[in-house]
């Protein structure tokens, strides 16, 4: 139950999202709305909704909101039908990315991806190109200052969690696809809503990026996460943390 988080420093950009937060907002609205379609409205009967609320509360978006894309989601004026894809390819410095979307028109959205790929110098692959250098897993994530390690581990085993990361930064928990919600609400019953709970591709390995490298990577994942049907952007690289803060300032 020890390990690497791969998912650590990976990404340097959480400032970054405070000025995208409107099209955060349609991000949430559409996982939303699959997750009412897909099961019963109710969240307490509905595990993904119940993520995808939890979600939107965290980035403050209203109750009021939320309850109007469940309604339209799955009363007669819910008429979008979008549905999950994948893409997979190189970005700069040989970097794996992996691109999950929620589209309507998968045309539409393979176009703007691959677009975005070939202006980076990268190329779009197929399916399953770079995902076996990933591990999908759910993730929950709590503050060091929720527990000490110890207490941590005994509540995930507890929980049926599979490995947990404790440093500095927080904890990490890690678990199957199948177990991911049964240990995410174990745990927000002894420690409170997570920080982060999701489920995730992550890396088996990554890549050490210098400043530029980082950089041009860190451009296409913006460019792809700007794009209103691309929900989530992986990819296999790592920076050291002087690079972290001058790619964070």
């Amino acid at each position: 139950m020890a390990g690497h988080s791969h998912a650590k420093n990976i990404m340097h950009r959480k400032g970054a999202q405070d000025a995208k937060r409107a099209r955060i907002y349609a991000k949430l609205i559409r996982e939303i709305a699959v997750a009412a379609k897909e099961g019963l409205p109710d969240p307490a009967a509905n595990p993904r909704l119940r993520a995808a609320i939890g979600t939107a509360l965290k980035q403050n978006m209203t109750r009021d909101a939320i309850d109007r894309a469940i309604k339209k989601a799955t009363g007669a004026g819910g008429q979008e039908n979008y549905e999950s894809v994948r893409y997979e390819g190189y970005g700069p410095a040989g970097v794996a990315v992996i691109v999950e979307a929620l589209t309507d028109n998968r045309n539409r959205t393979a176009s703007v991806v691959r677009a975005a790929f070939n202006k980076a110098g990268g190329a779009l692959g197929e399916t399953n190109s770079v995902s076996f250098m990933f591990q999908r897993l759910g993730a929950v994530r709590y503050p060091a200052s929720i527990a000490d390690s110890d207490t941590m581990l005994e509540a995930a085993i507890e929980a049926g969690a599979d490995e947990v990361v404790s440093d500095e930064d927080g904890h990490e928990v890690q678990t199957t696809i199948e177990n991911f919600f049964a240990v995410r609400d174990a745990l927000a019953v002894r420690f409170g809503d997570p920080a982060e709970a999701a489920v995730e591709w992550q890396p088996n390995t990554t890549v050490m990026l210098d400043e530029d490298k980082a950089r041009a990577v860190l451009k296409l994942v913006d460019v792809l996460e700007d794009d209103d049907d691309v929900q989530n952007v992986y990819a296999n690289f790592e920076v050291a943390d002087d690079v972290a803060a001058k790619l964070s300032a």
